[in-house]
């Protein structure tokens, strides 16, 4: 996939990050719930760190203890870090990686302004990919990552970058979206779909066999059972219209061809002209377009919410 895609994931992500959804949203809050997050844990955190736009809650699962050092790949707006960071505690320390600059801003003051209104002490952000993280090898005991690693362009080169990390007998927990199935061609060739964490997403067999490849032992993933419809709870991005009642009439798609590269792209809707600038032909908000493609398709069929776990021998 071409830096043109990276570019486009990028911005619709920072678009995300530029709007005003947080936990005060219903909508954002029933998509964290839905995926694993306790009403207190939400509480407990800057209401700005949740988006809605997990897939599962890796704190959850990925049994920090005190004192150790967690990075968390893809931490959007720090939901997981600032929760990470209160399980490792003072003595630890719990670090966000994330690509897109409006996203490590949203995080850092976030951290800058804690629940009891002084500054985070044991938390970082730092804007890097997640395939060059810029952290010393061996240097982290646990890697956690919240529905991201699909939107990665190279995964093996990710899952690399985490056994650089990590130290010998460090592990990850990774939530994340995987395919059951292999997608029809509109979804596969889909820009929306590959923004909304389904397209790039590995097949589970493949997963696993990435994972091993990097040199990881006891390779889980697991289906949580999660429904992938919830994501259409989330509301309050423009003035979109609720599926199948748009305005602007029936859904049209456009090809964009640059060099070799064919991708199919939205281009519908009465969000055009309020939303964020158009990129790569993919005109909507993020949750605008997923709740298109979840009213044409039941993702169930084809993807996962899955609990991934790995140990570095």
């Amino acid at each position: 996939m071409s830096e043109s895609i990276v570019e486009t994931v990028k911005s619709r992500y920072g678009a995300v990050a530029e709007s005003e959804l947080s936990n005060r949203d219903a909508g954002v809050r029933a998509v964290a719930e839905a995926f694993g997050y306790a009403a207190t844990e939400l509480q407990a955190i800057p209401a700005e760190a949740n988006m809605g736009l997990s897939c599962g809650n890796p704190t959850a699962m990925a049994s920090l203890k005190p004192g150790e050092v967690v990075v968390d790949l893809g931490c959007g707006g720090g939901l997981d870090v600032f929760l990470a960071a209160a399980k490792v505690g003072p003595q630890g320390k719990a670090i966000g990686i994330d690509m897109t600059p409006a996203m490590i801003e949203r995080a850092r003051k976030s951290a800058a302004r804690g629940p009891d209104g002084r500054p985070y002490a044991n938390v970082e952000f730092i804007l890097a990919s997640m395939d060059r993280t810029t952290l010393p090898s061996g240097s982290v005991d646990c890697v956690i990552s919240n529905c991201v690693i699909n939107l990665a362009v190279d995964k093996a080169a990710v899952f690399g970058e985490i056994a650089r990390i990590l130290k010998a007998g460090g592990r990850l927990a990774i939530s994340d979206i995987a395919l059951k199935k292999n997608l029809p061609a509109e979804l596969a060739d889909n820009i929306g779909a590959y923004v909304g964490c389904i397209a790039g997403a590995l097949l589970v067999g493949d997963y696993q066999r990435q994972l091993s490849n990097a040199g990881f032992e006891q390779v889980a993933v697991i289906d949580s059972g999660a429904d992938l419809n919830t994501y259409a709870k989330v509301e309050g991005q423009g003035c979109c219209a609720p599926p199948g009642n748009d305005p602007a009439g029936p859904e049209r798609t456009a090809l964009r061809s640059k060099g070799d590269e064919r991708l199919r792209v939205m281009n519908v809707g009465c969000c055009d002209q309020q939303a964020a600038p158009p990129v790569a032909g993919l005109e909507r908000p993020l949750h605008a377009v997923m709740r298109d493609l979840l009213a044409r398709y039941n993702i169930n069929d084809y993807a996962a919410s899955v609990k991934v776990f790995a140990i570095k021998p």
